[in-house]
């Protein structure tokens, strides 16, 4: 394990220990010697990336700015961003019509940029025998009416260990949850509810790891920061690694994203920050465990940020396997979806 990956696992265990005292967000500081400071949120799974950038830009950067990154889960993070109290939100999933909605009420204009490829990835404790799940069996295990009625892995595959079920998952603020709910049973939010669930994938890190009855499910970098303690099961017959997730063939490929307030990019140092993003967002995604968009959409992102071209091109859903050139062509719209 490099010394960079070091790090991260020691931060994350700090993490948990923070949480576990009741802080209720973790956060990690990235210094600068700038009085200026620029406050991120948000998602978990992106969480590692916005670290690696936010560190790289206070060390390369004369008197770059102070840039602090925190976790409260998609959905959490969507909901300080819409109030204007932070300039940057991680997401794993595209901005929903409520937050559209919320942010238009206050005013926040946001520039939506895809900034790499996650592979949403299932994992079980290494002693147990099952290696391959496909989404029909996954749906079995999640779907709501699962709910306290399977409970043993032989429910949902008679070859599979006569064991009790342990499910460990993302939390109902999460975008992970908004994506695998939908790739997976089909409705987004649409869950059992008697899971361990929790905003930090740390801590199903930590939960699957210490139960060798359990599954649970996380972005790719966060299987690959833990492959020696964890194993990846394939989803339909396709395992997740980088070229799958890059190519589209794994089942649970998805773009992740980061937001900025469109007001506060007039500020130098958060058009500085968020140029530097884009633009290291490639090399910085590989090297916490996710893989990269083609560099012609990171050289659309950067006229994107310079010319703060506000809007989103996924009309207030997500979607499953996105196609991202198709994406980036599509026109951004801040409006939310009106209900019918």
């Amino acid at each position: 394990m490099n010394t960079k990956v070091l790090r991260r696992a020691a931060l994350a265990v700090a993490a948990v220990a923070l949480a576990a005292c009741g802080s209720g967000e973790n956060q990690a500081p990235a210094g600068g010697s700038s009085s200026e400071s620029i406050q991120i949120d948000g998602s978990s799974t992106v969480f590692p990336l916005s670290e690696a950038v936010a560190e790289a830009f206070s060390t390369s950067q004369t008197g770059a700015a102070r840039v602090t990154v925190g976790e409260s889960g998609t959905g959490g993070g969507f909901r300080k961003f819409c109030r204007g109290e932070t300039q940057v939100q991680g997401a794993s999933r595209p901005i929903l019509a409520e937050e559209m909605a919320a942010c238009a009420a206050a005013g926040v204009e946001y520039v939506e940029l895809p900034v790499a490829f996650d592979g949403l990835t299932v994992v079980v404790h290494p002693s147990n025998p099952v290696r391959s799940v496909t989404i029909a069996e996954l749906r079995r295990m999640w779907e709501p009416a699962a709910e306290r009625v399977v409970t043993n892995w032989r429910q949902v595959n008679p070859s599979w260990p006569d064991q009790t079920l342990q499910l460990f998952g993302a939390g109902t603020a999460s975008g992970t949850f908004d994506f695998f709910t939908e790739a997976v049973v089909g409705t987004a939010k649409s869950s059992r509810t008697d899971y361990t669930p929790t905003e930090d994938d740390n801590v199903t890190v930590q939960g699957v790891v210490g139960n060798p009855n359990a599954i649970g499910y996380f972005g790719f970098a966060y299987y690959e920061q833990n492959q020696q303690r964890l194993a990846a099961l394939t989803i339909d017959g396709v395992a997740p690694t980088a070229e799958t997730i890059a190519n589209g063939s794994y089942p649970l490929t998805r773009p992740i994203f980061v937001y900025i307030n469109a007001e506060a990019l007039r500020r130098p140092q958060v058009q500085r920050f968020a140029q530097y993003y884009v633009a290291n967002a490639s090399r910085l995604a590989r090297e916490v465990g996710y893989v990269a968009l083609p560099d012609d959409v990171y050289t659309a992102l950067t006229t994107r940020v310079r010319e703060r071209t506000a809007g989103t091109a996924f009309g207030g859903h997500q979607e499953a396997r996105v196609n991202i050139t198709e994406v980036m062509a599509r026109p951004l719209s801040s409006q939310a979806p009106t209900a019918e």
